[in-house]
């Protein structure tokens, strides 16, 4: 039996196939938390508050929930389409957006398995 990956919940460096998959807002200030881990470390770029940028992936958690449902299809459909990719997913819109987390890991139940989730997700 295969152990689970999971997200851990501090990263610092990515394998060379693997993308940071972070909350942000749809101006794109990435200025606290995993979305200046973004810029910091994974190429993420100042006012793109959406998609692939670097070697991260920005999804608006900050815009309300329907926002946020959309933002979380485009990213599984993204990932779907990106297999040779290994996507580590932060727990988006769980800390300063204020989501409900079950909620918010529903979103993302049916990523296919090249999306590493947080432990619980």
């Amino acid at each position: 039996m295969s152990e689970q990956r999971h997200t851990p919940d501090r990263i610092t460096e990515l394998g060379p196939d693997d993308v940071f998959v972070f909350g942000s807002n749809a101006r794109g200030a990435h200025l606290a938390g995993a979305a200046r881990t973004a810029v910091e470390r994974f190429g993420a770029v100042p006012g793109r508050g959406h998609g692939l940028q670097g070697r991260s992936y920005a999804i608006d958690s900050m815009s309300g929930l329907p926002a946020l449902e959309r933002e979380a299809a485009a990213f599984v459909a993204f990932a779907r389409e990106h297999p040779e990719l290994t996507f580590w997913l932060t727990r988006v819109g769980t800390g300063i957006a204020g989501h409900d987390e079950r909620r918010v890991a529903a979103l993302f139940a049916d990523a296919p398995p090249n999306v590493v989730r947080p432990r619980g997700w």
